[in-house]
């Protein structure tokens, strides 16, 4: 039997026909908008819930903003810094202004790959991390996309290797068809692609998991929502052109 990570986001577990198998790296894609970086953080609160230690990376935005916005939905992460279960790495500020007096965790230098993989093990292992989240892995990558692959595959081996389950936020342009480069999807264990659509007028956001290694899954397009509390899935509904169907 595979061990699987239970996302516990309404909807999502039922869609993964159990969860996300331990120790895979699950790219997220999606456009502006879709609900991503909301996704991930909804990811590691719960585990937090369950009581397995996250570590979200910080890539494009300040710490700061990143706890301010998790706490609107409920998810205030201060207290689990303070026991030890919950990290955040800064790869936003370069330790410039005051983030080197409250940050435990920072990548001075983005374009050394080494040291970002440093410090991202050193805060694994710090507090045992079992989740972890690099939001958006696109950062890392974006001015040399023939080192994408190299990087994608760098990082599963640490993350894999200390037993975390991962997410990959990858931005694509509105309209985009891929997942964020050739390099990087075929790197990754999973696909899980999130889209914002115009249908008879109105904007409807939608998933679809384009691959899982170690688990079949539902190969239909379902719809969410997102909500004060988070992201819910409906994996009793399938979005089509013509709008939302009940299977």
């Amino acid at each position: 039997m595979i061990k699987r990570v239970e996302t516990e986001i309404p909807g999502m577990d039922e869609i993964l026909h159990g969860g996300i198998p331990e120790r895979n790296v699950v790219l997220l894609s999606g456009g502006p908008g879709t609900g991503k970086t909301i996704f991930s953080q909804q990811f590691l609160w719960n585990g937090l819930q369950m009581g397995e230690p996250g570590i979200y990376v910080a890539l494009e935005e300040h710490p700061v903003q990143v706890r301010q916005n998790m706490a609107q939905f409920g998810w205030d992460v201060k207290s689990y810094e303070e026991r030890g279960m919950f990290a955040m790495v800064d790869a936003f500020t370069a330790g410039i202004g005051k983030s080197k007096e409250y940050e435990k965790y920072i990548v001075h230098d983005l374009t050394d790959i080494r040291e970002f993989i440093d410090v991202l093990r050193q805060a694994i292992k710090d507090i045992n991390a079992k989740r972890v989240v690099v939001d958006s892995v696109t950062t890392l990558y974006i001015n040399k996309p023939s080192l994408a692959r190299s990087i994608i595959l760098q990082l599963k081996r640490v993350l894999a290797g200390t037993g975390c389950t991962s997410i990959f936020v990858s931005q694509i342009s509105v309209g985009e068809r891929g997942f964020g480069g050739p390099g990087v999807e075929h790197g990754v264990d999973g696909i899980i692609r999130l889209d914002l659509d115009e249908i008879d007028g109105e904007l409807k956001r939608s998933l679809i998991v384009w691959k899982m290694r170690g688990t079949s899954h539902s190969m239909r397009r379902h719809p969410f929502e997102i909500t004060k509390k988070g992201i819910t899935v409906y994996a009793n509904k399938i979005l089509k052109r013509g709008g939302v169907v009940e299977i």
